[in-house]
């Protein structure tokens, strides 16, 4: 069954750190275009990160410097590490996975920072 699975997800204090993973199965996501795509509170889904299969990564101004993203091919996982998280980081972090005509989604996962 081919499904990305995201975790890590959770209730932080401003100023701090998350992880999230999207696990994959049925794919290889070394071969894929990952991203990460966040939807906060009535707002529309932003793309805020990704990672190319050749390990180059991409991120929004809003998250650069604060964000980083991996991939481990052997686990098959990709991360987001967040640092310095913000309250308007508040939202739903999904990832994405595209390859030709392939474009496959997690079920989300929610992250609320506040005090």
């Amino acid at each position: 069954q081919v499904q990305l699975v995201e975790s890590g997800g959770g209730l932080v204090e401003p100023g701090g750190s998350l992880r999230l993973s999207c696990a994959a199965s049925g794919i290889m996501l070394k071969a894929y275009t990952m991203h990460w795509y966040r939807q906060g509170p009535g707002k529309q889904r932003e793309l805020i990160a990704n990672i190319f299969s050749d390990g180059v990564s991409y991120y929004d101004d809003s998250v650069k410097g604060r964000f980083t993203v991996s991939r481990d091919d052997v686990k098959n996982t990709m991360y987001l590490q967040m640092n310095s998280l913000k309250p308007e980081d508040t939202a739903v972090y999904y990832c994405n996975a595209v390859y030709k005509t392939q474009n496959l989604w997690g079920q989300g996962t929610q992250v609320t920072v506040s005090s």
